[in-house]
Parts: C-alpha cells; sequence; structure tokens
C-alpha cells in the first residue's frame, strides 16, 4: 500500500476526482481505502441502544486504492512517493518530482 492511516490525500479518478481528505482506514484485504469526507453514502439503521432514534445516516464509503494518490504538501500536489532506504535511518518516502521527503501527514 502506497499510503498509511492518517496520509493526506487526493482522488485522482471517479465521481468524487479532486477532493482531498486524511485517510481514516486501510481495508487491505479489499484494496480499499476509506477516506475523510469524501464518497459519503447514506445508511438506513434501525433503532438500537447505541443510536436510540435511528434513521438514515451519512458515513464514508471506501473508494479503490488506485483511485487515489498522495498529497505532497511542499509541492501543493498530488504525487508519486518512493521508499528511500538509507544505512543506519528509517524508512521514509520521497517526492518522486522533487526529491525531497514527503510531508503526507
Amino acid at each position: 500500500m502506497h499510503v498509511r492511516k492518517g496520509d493526506q490525500v487526493v482522488v485522482v479518478s471517479g465521481k468524487e476526482k479532486g477532493k482531498r481528505g486524511r485517510v481514516l482506514r486501510l481495508l487491505t484485504g479489499k484494496g480499499r481505502v476509506v477516506v475523510e469526507r469524501v464518497n459519503m453514502v447514506k445508511r438506513h439503521t434501525k433503532p438500537t441502544q447505541r443510536n436510540p432514534r435511528g434513521g438514515i445516516l451519512e458515513k464514508e464509503g471506501s473508494l479503490e486504492l488506485s483511485n487515489i494518490s498522495l498529497w505532497c504538501t511542499k509541492c501543493t500536489a498530488a504525487r508519486r512517493s518512493k521508499a528511500d532506504l538509507r544505512e543506519g535511518q528509517k524508512k521514509r518516502r520521497i517526492c518522486v518530482k522533487r526529491g525531497t521527503a514527503c510531508e503526507a501527514a
């Protein structure tokens, strides 16, 4: 997976194209991701103890992982990233266009 929980991402294709948000959840088995305030769906729920009124709730739906791209705050654009593995340092993501460390979160 090229994104992590908490990363800032942008939708690059589909009906939500151009919208930005933070990654809330990764569904690794399905290859999907849930992004904050993107792909909102309506869910009809029965009254429960947790939600006594029930009714129609709006929540985030999942997006295909291939339809999102990492948002680089330095470039202020959607960018691909690559892993930088240096001796004695932690693995970090590098912006492909600029060659500097991505500050995605």
